[in-house]
């Protein structure tokens, strides 16, 4: 089996890991932070705003499965991508909207998406699409956050929203 990844960044990585986790097709998800200037960053250093690094999900997925396609899909409506370095009440630039690649063929699918999305909202689109670099896994007690704390005051009202909407929008997509 083909493995690919791709690491988005859609504001705080406790919502799109809760999203990615539940996509039939998707092997693992990991948050972590990229995209930065300081190397083994802590999430104190990215909160600050300072470290140029955005938080993100590592995605790994079976393209025989879920293409890329259909993850940016998945992506674009989970989060607003209108909003710059802000998600919600999250705002810095670690909260940024941003697509990783990790090979040339994966900035075209991208590229193709975005414009798509763009069109269809007006011009306003504003993630970046980059190539991944400097990548940092998150630490332990960041990773399943979601499903390891499904009543803690941020996921209730927070994430599990955006894991609903994604349910309701996506059904043929969730893992069963």
């Amino acid at each position: 089996m083909a493995v690919e990844t791709i690491t988005l960044g859609g504001g705080c990585f406790w919502c799109t890991e809760a999203v990615f986790e539940q996509v039939a097709g998707v092997l693992a998800v990991q948050s972590g932070y990229c995209n930065g200037q300081v190397l083994r960053p802590s999430y104190e250093q990215v909160c600050e705003g300072t470290t140029g690094h955005v938080e993100v999900v590592r995605v790994q997925f079976d393209p025989q499965s879920v293409s890329l396609r259909e993850l940016l899909e998945i992506f674009f409506v989970v989060h607003d991508p209108t909003t710059l370095d802000r998600q919600g009440n999250d705002t810095g630039p670690q909260y940024r909207s941003g697509i990783y690649w990790h090979a040339p063929a994966q900035a075209d699918v991208a590229r193709q998406v975005l414009a798509e999305v763009n069109a269809e909202l007006g011009g306003r689109v504003v993630t970046e699409l980059a190539a991944e670099t400097n990548y940092w896994p998150a630490e332990d007690y960041h990773q399943h956050y979601f499903a390891n704390h499904p009543g803690q005051g941020y996921c209730a009202y927070v994430v599990a929203p955006k894991v609903q909407k994604f349910r309701q929008t996506f059904a043929a997509k969730v893992r069963r």
